[in-house]
């Protein structure tokens, strides 16, 4: 089969690999329908070491089950279904905990010889507690929204969730990327009253401010921070969720933050050190976030997708074919894409 693998910073390729297959007997294979490029997948594609043999590429996927191992009973051959972006048995203490990203049994797509989803079909570990079943056909015009509860919505609702964003609530989001915008959507959802995007593309941020951005501050560093203040009388908001990554933005976040509040870091950590100083400690800031468990959140968040109530798929702004994954990568690289679904 096809699959893409990375082999150092910009060289990914699309190349013939085993085809999956079944190993274990809690295992199923999915033949991809859908896939996409995440934002975490640019920092490697930014800076990753030459690698021989290469690192198979993609973690967020859906498609449909063509084979299951025999003490699989959940799925059957034909069920469309989404995969959350890592896998799990959905029955260990971790799991039963709604912290799926830590399950005793699970584990990453991509690595330890399990397929990436940026391929032609994953051999899924652990199917019963990692798989999903869709309620619609491989051909649902919905596929684009189903796909953003394999990470990326999910992840913007842990944002949210984590940050205790509710009615009447103010949040500030930073970074104006495909996280970003979900985790607009998501705090709109739940009800926030007052949702700051921080971002500088027009484009992005018109997004948005459809998803439900109250206002939009394209001022960065202490001019942001300054702004954001000015919003709310000097205060600050009591959640901010932080989907960049970087030290920048985590100072930032910090800065904008109101006394007795929480931050929310969504962005793959490209800091060792946090500025949680005596400052921050006085001000009783709270900082939270992390992988988010997606298979926590899917079955909440999938009913308002089916029903249209959200469209998290609007923030795929690109679609490639398999063999054309390496421009993908480099218009999201580029910025001229903000985030691109992949048809195998």
């Amino acid at each position: 089969m096809r699959a893409t693998v990375m082999y150092g910073a910009g060289d990914v390729r699309v190349e013939d690999v085993p085809d999956a297959g079944l190993r274990e007997p809690t295992d199923a294979v999915v033949r991809v329908v859908l896939s996409c490029i995440c934002g975490s997948d640019l920092w490697p594609y930014a800076s990753m070491p030459s690698s021989s043999p290469g690192r198979r590429m993609g973690h967020e996927f859906l498609g449909v089950v063509e084979e299951v191992g025999p003490e699989v009973s959940g799925f059957r051959a034909g069920d469309v279904v989404v995969s959350p972006f890592t896998w799990a048995d959905g029955s260990c203490d971790f799991c039963a905990a709604g912290l799926h990203t830590s399950c005793r049994h699970g584990g990453r797509y991509g690595a330890d010889g399990v397929d990436g989803g940026q391929g032609e079909a994953v051999r899924v570990p652990q199917a019963d507690g990692t798989l999903v079943r869709l309620p619609v056909g491989e051909d649902s015009a919905l596929l684009p929204s189903l796909l953003t509860l394999s990470d990326v919505f999910c992840t913007g609702h842990h944002g949210a969730v984590t940050t205790g964003v509710g009615p009447g609530t103010a949040v500030t989001v930073i970074g104006d990327g495909a996280v970003g915008l979900c985790a607009v959507l998501a705090a709109r959802r739940l009800g926030a009253e007052r949702i700051l995007l921080m971002g500088r593309h027009a484009e992005r941020t018109d997004l948005g401010r459809e998803f439900g951005a109250t206002d939009v501050i394209a001022q960065r560093g202490a001019e942001g921070v300054a702004r954001v203040r000015e919003l709310t009388r000097g205060d600050g908001t009591h959640a901010v969720i932080e989907c960049v990554g970087t030290g920048q933005a985590l100072e930032t976040a910090l800065g904008v933050v109101r006394d007795g509040g929480a931050v929310s870091r969504l962005g793959v950590s490209q800091y060792t050190e946090v500025p949680m100083g005596f400052d921050a400690f006085m001000r009783n800031i709270t900082l939270t976030g992390g992988a988010a468990p997606a298979r926590a959140y899917i079955e909440q968040l999938l009913p308002d997708v089916l029903d249209g109530a959200v469209q998290p798929g609007r923030v795929f702004d690109r679609t490639v074919g398999l063999d054309e994954v390496h421009g993908g990568y480099r218009a999201m690289a580029d910025r001229e894409a903000l985030k691109v679904l992949v048809r195998p």
